[in-house]
């Protein structure tokens, strides 16, 4: 796996090192270093899981939940079924624990995007949809207006931001709509506050 070859790699380096070749003692510390051998280990585990392609053993968790607790209602009654029914018809667990489920193993997790209007004019070189989730973070990017089109765009991305992270916004990327509006015509304060 990737521990060997880092592993390996050590190995040369390690005699690179005490011939002193330029940078290759800096190379060999940070391939030696506590957080990145806990980062191979970290992305190995999760090759591991990727490759063993764990699949729910049903898509519909909140249908079976119903069907168990109408089977439930027919059986003589127990203290346990009724916990049981108790349990499955709470608001809590259907809503929340059973809705998440389905959603998780139906993979619906990815944002929707609208549909790209009909009216594009044929002359634009290329327009991207970016969907961008904020946790009451701030963009990370600043915008203006284009001096000559009059655009709104993208004046600078702030390096470790939110739109530096994503690597989906750039400086000078135009902007069309923003969460659904239409930016035309709106001062770049107007945008700030839709943003």
């Amino acid at each position: 796996g990737v521990s060997h070859v880092l592993t390996l790699a050590l190995q040369e380096l390690s005699l690179l090192c005490k011939r002193d070749v330029n940078g290759v003692g800096m190379l060999y510390d940070l391939l030696r270093s506590q957080w990145l051998q806990a980062l191979l280990k970290i992305y190995e585990c999760l090759q591991h899981y990727l490759g063993k392609r764990p699949a729910p053993v049903t898509l519909q968790a909140r249908a079976l939940s119903r069907e168990v607790a109408e089977l439930l209602r027919e059986a003589p009654q127990s203290g346990e079924i009724k916990e049981l029914r108790r349990l499955l018809r709470s608001p809590h667990f259907k809503a929340a624990l059973l809705s998440a489920h389905d959603t998780v193993a139906q993979k619906d997790f990815e944002p929707t995007l609208p549909p790209l209007p009909d009216n594009l004019p044929e002359n634009e070189e290329a327009m991207r949809i970016v969907c961008l989730v904020k946790n009451n973070q701030p963009l990370g990017a600043t915008i203006k207006r284009h001096e000559i089109t009059g655009d709104i765009t993208v004046a600078r991305v702030i390096h470790g931001g939110l739109a530096d992270r994503s690597g989906l916004l750039y400086a000078g990327d135009k902007l069309v709509e923003v969460n659904g509006v239409p930016v035309e015509g709106l001062e770049p304060e107007q945008v700030i506050n839709i943003l």
